[in-house]
């Protein structure tokens, strides 16, 4: 018996970008059901694409570069990471039968849909694979729930980092919205990846929480899952947990800036509250974005407030 064809996507950035691309993948699964699914993306990931369902495999790949594809060429190479041209390359170098990708100034012979900067990240990717015949719903984002336990169930996630210092709310103001949920007599916890370890002993420190509270030290990817499935409420912004709390459908007050959530917000109705300023910036910055830091610590307390009493 031949082997089934193979269709490879590649989506290689963080939490936050495999997300927005859950409602484009499974349509490439309805479109291609007895192809092998396999999707190129990092490898401490594998744990959350698990939790998309239809998924037959993953391929390690930190970013395109990290593409190196074994396997024989696929009937089709998807572009789910972006503009190009390096994620162009890498999905060509795989010698697909198809190639399904933006078009790119500097890759002539490639063809594909124009690359729009100003369309929600969601509904860029679903309109991808639309043009290509394969209907997809924007609001198809929901994740299975990971079979790992909440460490804390019932819990208000506070989640101070980001990506870039641009989306990284200051930590003295989390820390006071921390405390004075504390106070109100909610069980909060911090969350970051272990990296951000003095981010997240820094918040917890200053909001007067026990050591215990800062979970950054052992927040895998699935346990942060989790944790956000069964919260109360979340409070962060612009980041990969902004998503999952999008996916599960748990309470959230989102802080953007100095990214649009018209591109990177919620997709969907549902429990959150988005804050922003109206301004854009550098979302690659060095420092806060101005526009972030004209939202204050009373506005999120308020904000959080109202999603904690409805």
């Amino acid at each position: 018996m031949s082997a089934p064809p193979q269709v490879l996507a590649l989506r290689a950035p963080g939490i936050g970008d495999l997300l927005t691309a859950v409602p484009a993948l499974r349509a490439l699964r309805r479109g291609f059901p007895a192809a092998r699914l396999v999707l190129a993306a990092p490898p401490g990931l594998t744990g959350l694409v698990e939790l998309i369902g239809g998924i037959d495999a993953t391929t390690p790949a930190e970013g395109p570069d990290g593409l190196h594809w074994a396997g024989p060429p696929p009937r089709l190479a998807v572009n789910l990471h972006g503009s190009g041209p390096q994620s162009i390359d890498a999905l060509r170098a795989t010698r697909p039968d198809e190639l399904l990708t933006h078009g790119h100034p500097d890759r002539p012979g490639v063809t594909g849909p124009p690359w729009q900067s100003e369309v929600h990240e969601v509904r860029r990717w679903c309109d991808l694979v639309d043009g290509y015949g394969l209907p997809a719903d924007t609001t198809d984002l929901t994740l299975a729930r990971p079979d790992l336990p909440a460490p804390v169930p019932d819990a208000v996630v506070i989640h101070p980092g980001a990506a870039h210092m641009s989306r990284r709310w200051p930590p003295e103001r989390f820390a006071q919205v921390a405390r004075a949920l504390h106070a109100d007599g909610h069980h909060v916890v911090v969350t970051g990846s272990p990296a951000e370890g003095d981010l997240t002993a820094e918040v917890t420190a200053r909001a007067g929480l026990p050591a215990a509270a800062d979970l950054a030290p052992r927040c895998t990817p699935e346990l942060l899952a989790a944790l956000v499935a069964a919260a109360r409420l979340v409070v962060c912004g612009d980041t990969g947990t902004a998503h999952l709390a999008t996916a599960y459908r748990t309470p959230s007050v989102l802080l953007f800036g100095p990214t649009t959530p018209e591109r990177w917000g919620p997709e969907r109705d549902g429990p959150h509250t988005v804050l922003w300023d109206g301004t854009t910036g550098d979302p690659h910055g060095d420092r806060p974005d101005p526009g972030l830091l004209r939202i204050g610590a009373t506005e999120v307390l308020h904000a959080a407030r109202a999603r904690l009493g409805s």
